[in-house]
């Protein structure tokens, strides 16, 4: 398996891990009631993320842009891996990102600023490099 790849299955299990972390506090302050539920708008009154406590949904919030920048970072990976084109700048950056989602999860969890979106632009970077050096 190529570093990249690794990089990305290490992100994969990043992110099952922060939905673990999330959800144990979350359904301990909503109550399982209301996270098995359907989450009918007219039932809930409002969003379950808006029910929840302070930290928990900065760990909520964490793992949806985790989604988001792993959709991306699965792009580069596979474009860098189906082209052939790994070289040194896209195994560094892979482990960048990986680093930088790794880092982002405490720093948004504490609050942390500027150091969270320092962090994210990091990650956001690295996978952007990816993309750009397999157009080269």
């Amino acid at each position: 398996m190529s570093h990249e790849l690794t990089a990305l299955t290490l992100a994969g299990l990043l992110q099952v891990s922060q939905y673990v972390a999330m959800s144990i506090p979350a359904n301990i302050e909503l109550g399982i009631g209301k996270t098995i539920s359907p989450r009918d708008p007219a039932r809930l009154v409002k969003p379950l993320v808006d029910q929840m406590s302070q930290k928990t949904g900065r760990l909520y919030r964490a793992l949806n842009n985790h989604f988001e920048g792993l959709v991306l970072f699965t792009l580069a990976v596979f474009v860098i891996t189906l082209s052939e084109k790994s070289n040194i700048v896209t195994v560094s950056a892979s482990y960048i990102y990986l680093c930088a989602r790794v880092l982002y999860v405490p720093a948004y969890y504490f609050g942390l600023k500027p150091w969270r979106t320092l962090i994210w632009l990091f990650g956001f970077f690295a996978t952007t490099t990816i993309l750009i050096t397999a157009l080269i």
